[in-house]
């Protein structure tokens, strides 16, 4: 940063200023003084018709008003900029708080203890609530609209000092004996802070100042130390929080008045006095520290006694209370900016994001990328490329390749003119100073210089991959000692334990071109390396402490700006003899500026430079300067006779929205008198004076003149001296053209008056030439106009290209609809299609696809945008369309519409399928989706294997002894599978009788059957014994709980044919209890009997059946009491009978019905009041 005094306010009468505040929002400056002094002041710049913005702009008192009310000296002025008051104390205790009202300050409040003095007041960081302390120990918080929130009497100290933190729940009280001790927000003592910076402090000492900065412009980095607190001997310590026990510790040598942030919390004003050698009185000074305790700059202050100071709410100036002055100084900070290929990369901190937020603008199409960084050191810039230098993040685990150090605490990131990163290289010195050229970034800490030679990102081929990996090798990276002296033969490897090795003679600056590199140290030496070999050339020695180096387009002369501002030009390879009578290189030109912020070289002369001098911009050629032009901007680039300036202070009040005013070119002075010369005296005179005064630019100028006034050839005399080779072409083409006014019309168009260019064509009834134009341009809707407006019929193709183009317009900004009007005009089948697809208008892809003749090449184009999207039935008829049939298949399968891919497999004579359906399915069963290939199967038509699979689990299912209703629903499934099997093979048949059906329909239904029948599975005869077994045990038991004990015997009694599905221990256990139940011993008795021999009963369990027979039949004989229907059912056998399986009852009548599905038979008066089969549950 550079600072500098601007201006000096005086109070009128002489009275001494105590203290100063500057509104950060309003801009409201406010001072006060002895003898009840308090002024409201407000400087304001000037917008007049020059419309110099920024610093440069003069500024005037458009406020001064006079407070009255006070008697007392004011002691303590301070702003709540939230709700615009203005509260203020004196020497007597009085309190103030004063409301702008119509552009003037009223009294709003008063208040007086009338016991002790207010020692400071502040208010919290969104302007709620005031804490104001007493010297006495009193401390009174109080709300915005004047109530009390509540009062303390810290009883035996000495207040003078208050701060808040920035979530309002911690407050500082500053002792009269020096102790800082931490409250809560409801005046709690919680703990003393711990004041690191007083160890080994003797003598009397008292608080200058505490001010804690609340993250209103963000923070410089994530936990940034933000609470600073000053004592008037000079020591300082700046904590990340209240209980910081590892601050920043500074020692100011001062003896300090005041301390304050600036509006981000990057800069640390401290005011003082300092101890003067050479004259016997105080020399007022304000030193300026960041966060991290660097020392930047050191400002001297004219008058006795300096006592207060506030900074702007931009940042950009302070104010000073000096004796009976305001003094005002402007402040060129250190932005972190650059511009590489008409970008302007500029960083800034937000108050809601930890990170630097780099934006890169570029200014020519007004479009910027936003990229946030954590940590950022610096941005610098070349050519095309911009090198960001930041702290490596400590949390992320680096890739571990040959490329980087492990552990690396620094990263420089190449990036190009849109901040994409192109190479990250880590580093382990701390790039405090980073300069670039065309081939190299060199980096350097205090200690060390680092040059890592870029390579720009093109397609490597495999051999240049392994050169990159070996490049570290090879010495692409180097490191070297400030105190080393290479040969420049490649002997600084990547030796990062030399370099942290620490020196005497810190580096302070560099700078480099594509020939050598100049590195400052803080004696006053600079050291010349040649490049790209590196290889110490040369010292040379100066006499003062450089701050910033500069070469020119040539090498030959440095530009040295020293710490205090004074720049000073060396020219590096001039023998001179100095006062010893030596011989030596390099010379002190005789050239001294001061208050210089900034400059820079002019690319294309090595004598032309531009500086700016305190608002001012000065251009010198051969150290001769032009007269100043007032601009407070930062140079961008200087080259062909223009300076291209930003003004960074404009852009960052509003850092979201940059604004292309803020860019500002201006001529030097011969471009200007030329152009003056050209446009006043004509061109012959003037070509003689750029004769006189040659530069490419002023030819070009001249040439350009020239063209407008159709001189030929003094057009191409200057178009040859700038080496334009197109500009000679464009001249010779004109000579060749007859008519004067097409000639006109090539230079409106060479001119990019584009407008006029076709309003003459369009004259002269070349409307072909119009349109020509205009496709050069690449302008489609003016060239649609062209080809409607005209007369007859245009050329169709060209219409077409038109209509294309314009579809391809408005797809390339993702905007479908307006394209596939357009596409559809022009007939372009191929993005019409992709239109729709990304509208996912399917209908619209489905029609276009069927509007397409077969074998079209976009068909499957189309087929797969339905296959991304699951359509099959689309992709299928798409694929069939463009005689793909395999291609149709795999779709099918790829979408589980196996049933369609088996079909479309035998109609297009496809041998594959079966194997692939097995394979499928073999998939699924090993991941035990057995479901799934049931599914398969059934979407497949292969219900055989599907059935097997259903029997399978329906079988496990049944060992398991779960639900039987859910074991009864899966045989039934199973059932059904297989009917569907008898079904498919019938159909078969049938065909095969026809003679209708295809060969391979038939042989694979002919296996089928063959399998089917040869098939030792038990469920393939009867495929309902299973489903019928679990039916009727079931049926028993619903008939036992509802009562019907006949009933539920005569069904249980069926079950004895399924010992092979359900076990026999169920069954007869059922069925002793039914006929128990029922009475009939005997049936119960043949059950007890089957149960006591079963083999599969442990002999326990058996012994329990032997017990309960024995129980039940000492009681009742085994004999049969009702005897008639069991007989019957007994004598039905084994299927003598149809039983009917709603009742469970042979049916004996004539008349029965029958299911169609699964065959089974229900009493006629049964079926009259079943809606569905009471077995496999299909409508009756």
């Amino acid at each position: 940063m550079f600072i500098y005094l601007c201006k000096k306010i005086a109070i009128p009468g002489n009275v001494r200023l105590r203290c100063v505040s500057w509104n950060k929002d309003q801009g409201f400056i406010a001072c006060g003084g002895e003898d009840g002094l308090l002024k409201v002041l407000k400087l304001e710049t000037q917008t007049d018709e020059a419309k110099i913005k920024g610093l440069a702009a003069p500024s005037n008192l458009s406020v001064n008003q006079t407070l009255e009310g006070h008697s007392g000296s004011v002691q303590v002025v301070t702003w709540n900029e939230q709700y615009q008051k203005l509260t203020t104390s004196d020497q007597n205790g009085l309190i103030i708080v004063w409301m702008l009202y119509k552009g003037a300050w009223y009294e709003e409040m008063i208040n007086n203890r009338n016991k002790s003095v207010v020692r400071s007041m502040s208010w919290n960081a969104d302007g709620q609530k005031i804490c104001i302390v007493y010297e006495d120990g009193a401390v009174i918080v109080g709300s915005v609209d004047g109530n009390r929130i509540w009062g303390k009497d810290l009883k035996g100290t000495h207040l003078c000092h208050v701060a808040w933190s920035s979530d309002s729940r911690i407050l500082l009280f500053g002792m009269a004996n020096g102790e800082i001790h931490i409250y809560d927000s409801q005046g709690n003592f919680i703990v003393k802070m711990k004041l690191s910076c007083l160890v080994n402090v003797a003598g009397a000492f008292r608080i200058a100042g505490i001010h804690w900065y609340h993250g209103a412009g963000g923070y410089v980095e994530p936990d940034c130390p933000c609470l600073a607190v000053c004592y008037d001997n000079g020591r300082c310590q700046i904590m990340r929080d209240e209980n910081d026990h590892n601050p920043v510790l500074i020692d100011t040598a001062m003896n300090v008045v005041c301390i304050q942030w600036n509006h981000c919390g990057s800069i640390l004003a401290v005011a003082g006095s300092l101890k003067s050698t050479s004259q016997d009185k105080d020399v007022n000074v304000v030193q300026f520290y960041t966060p991290f305790g660097e020392h930047l700059r050191t400002l001297k202050v004219p008058g006795k006694q300096i006592s207060a100071l506030s900074w702007e709410g931009g940042g950009l100036k302070i104010a000073l209370a000096v004796d009976s002055y305001i003094y005002f100084a402007n402040i060129r900070p250190d932005y972190k900016w650059g511009y590489c290929s008409n970008t302007v990369v500029y960083a800034y901190t937000r108050p809601d994001r930890p990170e630097y937020c780099v934006v890169f603008w570029d200014t020519k199409n007004n479009e910027k990328y936003v990229k946030y960084v954590k940590s950022l050191i610096s941005i610098t810039t070349y050519g095309d490329f911009c090198v960001l230098a930041t702290k490596a993040d400590e949390n992320l685990p680096q890739e571990e390749h040959e490329m980087e150090p492990m552990g690396a605490t620094y990263v420089l990131v190449l990036c190009n003119s849109i901040g994409t990163p192109l190479d990250p290289k880590y580093v382990d010195i701390g790039p405090l100073f980073v300069t670039m050229t065309k081939t190299h970034v060199i980096a350097a800490s205090k200690e060390a210089f680092y040059i890592w030679q870029y390579r720009v990102a093109k397609k490597l081929t495999a051999m240049e991959i392994n050169q990159v990996a070996r490049t570290r090798k090879e010495g692409r990276e180097r490191i070297y000692h400030i105190d080393d002296i290479p040969s420049g033969s490649g002997d600084g490897h990547l030796d990062y334990s030399r370099a942290t090795q620490g020196t005497r003679d810190p580096i302070c600056a560099i700078t480099a071109s594509d020939k050598i590199l100049l590195v400052g140290r803080e004696s006053g030496t600079i050291q010349r390396y040649s490049l790209p070999s590196v290889g110490m050339v040369q010292k040379y020695t100066l006499n003062c402490r450089v701050h910033q180096l500069s070469l020119n387009c040539n090498s030959s002369r440095v530009a040295i700006i020293d710490l205090s501002g004074v720049l000073t030009v060396f020219d590096l390879d001039t023998r001179a003899v100095d006062s010893t009578g030596q011989q030596v290189i390099g010379e002190q030109l005789k050239l001294e500026r001061k208050d210089v912020w900034d400059m820079k070289w002019a690319k294309d002369n090595p004598d032309l430079f531009a500086m700016m001098e305190k608002t001012r911009m000065y251009v010198f050629r051969n150290l001769d300067p032009e007269e100043p032009i007032q601009t407070s901007g930062y140079i961008c680039n200087f080259e062909d006779l223009e300076i291209k300036s930003v003004l960074l202070d404009e852009i960052l009040k509003n850092p979201e929205h940059p604004n292309k005013d803020y860019i500002i070119n201006f001529e030097i002075r011969s471009l200007r008198d030329s152009r003056a010369l050209i446009e006043k005296v004509g061109i012959e005179e003037s070509s003689q004076f750029i004769e006189d005064n040659p530069h490419p630019r002023l030819w070009r100028l001249l040439a350009e003149a020239a063209l407008q006034k159709l001189d030929l050839q003094t057009a191409e005399q200057a178009f040859v001296r700038c080496k334009d080779y197109q500009g000679i072409k464009f001249v010779k083409r004109l000579g060749n053209l007859q008519s004067e006014s097409m000639k006109q019309a090539e230079v409106a168009a060479y001119f990019s008056r584009f407008e006029e260019a076709e309003r003459m064509y369009l004259d002269m009834d070349r409307r072909d030439l119009a349109i020509g134009l205009r496709i050069k341009l690449g302008d489609w809707f003016r060239v649609l106009q062209l080809l409607k407006t005209g007369s007859g019929d245009s050329d169709d193709a060209l219409l077409e290209q038109a209509y294309n183009a314009i579809g391809d317009y408005f797809a390339d900004r993702q905007k479908w609809l307006n394209a596939v009007q357009y596409y559809v005009q022009g007939r372009n089948q191929e993005r019409l299609a992709e239109c729709y697809y990304m509208l996912e208008d399917y209908q619209g892809l489905e029609d276009l696809a069927n509007s397409l003749p077969e074998n079209s090449q976009l068909l499957p184009d189309i087929a797969y945008m339905f296959v991304r999207v699951g359509m099959c039935e689309q992709a299928v008829s798409a694929f069939l369309k463009c005689n793909r049939p395999k291609d149709a298949v795999d779709t099918c399968v790829h979408l589980n519409q196996w049933n369609k891919a088996v079909e479309l497999a035998k109609n297009h004579n496809m041998k594959e399928i079966g194997s692939l359906l097995a394979r499928y399915a073999s998939h699924l069963l090993e991941k035990n989706k057995i479901f799934d290939a049931i599914e398969l199967y059934r979407k497949a038509n292969y219900f055989f294997e599907a059935a097997k699979l259903m029997f399978k689990i329906a079988d496990e299912e049944a060992k398991k002894r779960t639900k039987p209703l859910r074991v009864k629903k899966l045989y039934v499934l199973s059932a059904l599978l297989i009917e569907q099997c008898h079904e498919q093979m019938q159909n078969a048949q049938r065909g095969k009788v026809k003679g209708k059906s295809s060969e391979t329909a038939s042989a694979l239904a002919g296996l089928l059957e063959e399998d089917v029948l040869s098939s030792a599975d038990h469920f393939a005869d009867n495929a309902w014994r299973g489903a019928e077994a679990y039916h009727f045990f079931i049926l028993a038991q619903r008939q036992l709980y509802r009562g019907s004990v006949d009933a539920a015997l005569k069904t249980a009694l069926h079950l004895q044919d399924y010992e092979d599905i359900i076990p026999a221990v169920e069954i007869y256990s059922l069925l002793a209890l039914c006929a128990s139940a029922n009475g009939a011993f005997d049936v119960c008795s043949k059950a007890f009997v089957k149960l006591e021999s079963l083999e599969t009963l442990r002999p326990e369990q058996r012994q329990q059946y032997e017990d309960l027979a024995l129980e039940i039949f000492t009681r009742h004989s085994p004999k049969s009491n009702k005897k008639s229907d069991l007989d019957d059912i007994l004598e039905s056998g084994d299927g003598k009978l149809p039983v009917c399986i709603a009742t469970g009852e042979p049916i004996l009548e004539y008349q029965f019905w029958m299911c169609s599905v699964c065959k089974h038979h229900m009493k006629a008066r049964e079926a009259s009041s079943h809606n569905f089969c009471p077995l496999c549950h299909s409508a009756v």
